[in-house]
């Protein structure tokens, strides 16, 4: 089995191109799905957050930690390994060849050290705000102010060990997508 950490910035194609991975035969696992599966009762982390912050809602969760960096750190240092274990859990039980982890903060949270290969979607800083506005209840303020705090799409892509650039027509990401997905099963053991 190969793991492969799919990242990129906000609204840079992630979703499409794991979409695109899964119809290739992919399983593909969201590390954003896993984190509010271990936030839940009974949840790997539940108890341990519950404990820290009085709560597992994430929207409250957000409030308390964002504008304060010690507190996010608190945070993640809980939720991140909780998420880690449970991808891989879920990895190993898939029975597939190549695993794809997205995780739009892999690099960030330190997930990649645990991956295989990193693919990192990619798009122009124009095309990124274009397709974020296009979002319900996105203004340009809400999108720079997220992009911001996010790590830039230049520094992620030094972590790359593939970029599927999707500034393009649709057809070209899905070529780029499966050309990746092909050199990935020639590394799978």
């Amino acid at each position: 089995m190969l793991i492969a950490g799919l990242t990129g910035g906000m609204a840079c194609g992630k979703s499409f191109v794991a979409r695109a991975f899964a119809e290739l035969g992919c399983f593909v696992m969201e590390a954003d799905e896993i984190g509010h599966e271990v936030l839940q009762p009974g949840g790997a982390a539940h108890d341990a957050v519950m404990a820290a912050f009085g709560t597992t809602d994430r929207a409250e969760l957000a409030n308390q930690v964002f504008a304060d960096p010690t507190t996010l750190a608190r945070l993640n240092a809980i939720v991140h390994p909780a998420v880690r274990v449970a991808a891989m859990k879920r990895a190993e039980a898939s029975g597939h060849d190549v695993v794809i982890y997205v995780a739009a903060i892999l690099v960030e949270s330190g997930a990649y050290l645990g991956v295989d290969k990193v693919i990192v979607v990619s798009c122009s800083e124009a095309d990124q705000m274009e397709r974020a506005l296009g979002r319900p209840g996105a203004t340009e303020e809400s999108i720079r102010a997220r992009l911001a705090r996010q790590m830039s799409l230049s520094e992620k892509l030094k972590f790359a060990d593939y970029v599927i650039d999707t500034r393009g027509a649709k057809e070209d990401t899905l070529r780029q997508t499966k050309e990746v997905y092909e050199q990935l099963r020639r590394l799978v053991p």
